[in-house]
């Protein structure tokens, strides 16, 4: 196997294809039902014993596709789209595997209630708050300046932490803790303070939801090993594809936008990759257009 595996197409299907129990860590960062207009197949479900999956309290259930279109990042059926797809992944994560899902305050209440569902509320480890500061504000409400990453464990007593490889930060008094604690710095709390992705720096790829690296190298390295297996099956510019192999894991990525992969094939252009589904062409000089978030 490939360091890097990309998969396009649709991410479900991708999820169906993987061994149980193959992936050490899982994160992803899919779509935060925002407004804007997106392109997706949109799925159904209903009660069938015969049907294609297990549900809450064991029953089976079988997968409608209603097909392909355009319509508003303001969906009524956000959760049918996310089930099915968190159901995969808690099947395809180690017995010491977590799981980590980016969103926004949005919809984070509705994805909680529904990943305690998919996961056991015994697993739900954290809610982490990325906050920054940039951008607008607001001139009517407090300004949205956080994202919320939820951290569930998929056997809550036995899971990955390697607190020793977190990178450390600043104390807001160091004059109260001393010249060698503070140069030491210390570790994280639940709330994360970094700044976005530069839209003017060396990490910037175009590509209009990508997430900094030092967040995803956090969560790397903490919650995973070297060797380890990773995957993203909302992979975007692939930012969390390279946090992976940067810190000596493999990673599996997946997503459905033509324009994601074009940017995967630039910023790995040097990596083994092992693609399936794309075949890679010189990446385009010319600036890319993103219209819909994958």
């Amino acid at each position: 196997m490939a360091d890097l595996t990309i998969h396009f197409g649709d991410n479900l299907d991708v999820l169906r294809g993987l061994p149980s129990g193959s992936a050490d860590l899982i994160y992803i960062d899919p779509p935060f039902n925002t407004g804007k207009i997106q392109s997706r197949t949109r799925l159904s479900t209903v009660c069938d014993e015969g049907g294609d999956r297990t549900g809450f309290q064991g029953k089976r259930y079988r997968t409608i596709k209603l097909g392909t279109k355009e319509y508003a990042d303001i969906f009524d059926d956000y959760l049918v789209f996310l089930e099915p797809r968190l159901q995969e992944a808690r099947r395809v994560l180690k017995g010491n595997g977590s799981f980590f899902f980016h969103i926004d305050y949005r919809e984070v209440h509705y994805a909680k209630i529904l990943l305690d569902i998919v996961f056991g509320r015994d697993s739900f480890m954290n809610e982490i708050i990325w906050a920054y500061d940039y951008g607008a504000r607001s001139k009517t409400r407090w300004p949205a300046k956080h994202d919320n990453i939820l951290w569930y464990a998929r056997d809550p007593a036995d899971y990955q932490f390697h607190l020793a490889e977190c990178d450390r930060i600043a104390y807001m008094a160091p004059g109260l803790v001393g010249p060698e604690k503070a140069a030491a710095g210390k570790t994280p709390t639940d709330t994360w303070w970094h700044t976005i992705v530069s839209p003017n720096g060396r990490e910037k790829t175009g590509y209009p939801t990508q997430k900094p690296r030092g967040i995803l190298d956090r969560i790397v390295k903490v919650h995973s090993a070297p060797g380890d297996l990773l995957l993203d099956f909302f992979a975007g510019s692939g930012s969390f594809g390279e946090a992976a192999i940067s810190h000596g894991r493999r990673c599996i990525l997946a997503d459905n936008n033509p324009e994601a992969m074009r940017v995967m094939e630039k910023r790995f252009a040097q990596a083994d990759v092992e693609w399936i589904g794309w075949q890679p062409e010189t990446p385009r000089d010319s600036q890319l257009e993103f219209p819909c978030r994958t």
